[in-house]
């Protein structure tokens, strides 16, 4: 396993990071994966044994049972691997249960510590943009966290290139913490990003940590023009994340862009993600999986060549 610096902070990741949106599985979220305690433990326990030392998840995920589920999973061994989750997303139905408030942010952090069972957070992202909280009382809240000892390097999750510029500025302008990562989708399915979002975190500094890497199952290979989709194929259900809006198209392009890669080398789901880890820019590929049979495939994508 390869290691890169996360931005410009010293911090080191695996090239491939564990995604865990399927522990737990309630909710909207059991279109993604229905994942148990005991088949995280072993999803993690492939991980590890893989080299992969990041380990990344949401408090939103199943309503904090993902975060829960990481916790237990991995008690005993929490130095082994780093931990990043995310806070923005409605945790409940009060006003203040949701957003990048000073209030909601610690609060969320100090929940996320207790559900995950550690006393701090190497990586913690705020989750999306919140438009109406001023940037200067969000990174306030982050330097709190920072300073406390709580959470060790800050990031962002699904800004456009002009929030992570704004944030940026204001962190600069006003001496508070700056961002180190950010997340985003890209893929063979959606390249959009490589317009704006990652070249401005180059230019900046930024690491960039891809989330589904495989369009939701759309490149993995199960997905054949004019034959039905699997049964239990996330595009099947209401799930709608991330968006496809041209299907055929992207089949289109991806059974034409797969034709390059000699015959038996390697699954098509590796492909796309050997593509990804060879992109300018692009710091870690996050990997998640309904079976252990996919997080196999997904993990040796690090031999394979695109």
């Amino acid at each position: 396993m390869e290691y890169r610096q996360l931005g410009r902070c010293g911090l080191r990741i695996s090239r491939l990071t564990l995604g865990t949106m399927g522990f737990g599985g309630s909710g909207v979220f059991t279109s993604v994966a229905e994942i148990d305690l005991d088949g995280a433990r072993r999803q993690i326990d492939m991980a590890i044994d893989a080299g992969v030392n990041l380990i990344d998840t949401a408090d939103i995920y199943s309503l904090g049972a993902s975060e829960e589920i990481v916790g237990k999973a991995l008690a005993g061994r929490r130095d082994r691997v780093l931990l990043a989750t995310k806070a923005r997303m409605p945790m409940g139905p009060g006003p203040n249960d949701a957003g990048l408030s000073r209030h909601h942010l610690i609060e969320s952090c100090e929940a996320s510590l207790r559900r995950l069972q550690t006393d701090h957070i190497d990586l913690y992202q705020v989750h999306e943009w919140d438009g109406q909280t001023p940037l200067e009382e969000t990174l306030g809240a982050l330097e709190h966290l920072l300073a406390s000892g709580k959470v060790r390097y800050v990031g962002c999750s699904n800004f456009a290139g002009w929030h992570v510029m704004k944030a940026l500025g204001v962190a600069d302008r006003a001496g508070l913490p700056r961002f180190v990562s950010q997340q985003i989708y890209l893929s063979l399915q959606e390249r959009s990003a490589e317009s704006e979002i990652v070249p401005s975190a180059i230019d900046q500094g930024l690491g960039l940590l891809v989330w589904s890497p495989l369009a939701g199952g759309l490149l993995s290979g199960k997905y054949r023009r004019g034959q039905a989709p699997p049964p239990g194929a996330r595009h099947t259900s209401a799930w709608d994340e991330p968006p496809v809006y041209d299907e055929s198209a992207s089949t289109t392009r991806w059974r034409c862009w797969s034709r390059s890669p000699r015959p038996g080398t390697c699954r098509r789901r590796q492909v796309a993600l050997a593509w990804l880890l060879g992109r300018p820019g692009i710091t870690s590929v996050i990997v998640g999986a309904r079976t252990e049979e996919q997080l196999a495939d997904n993990l040796a994508a690090c031999d394979a060549r695109a």
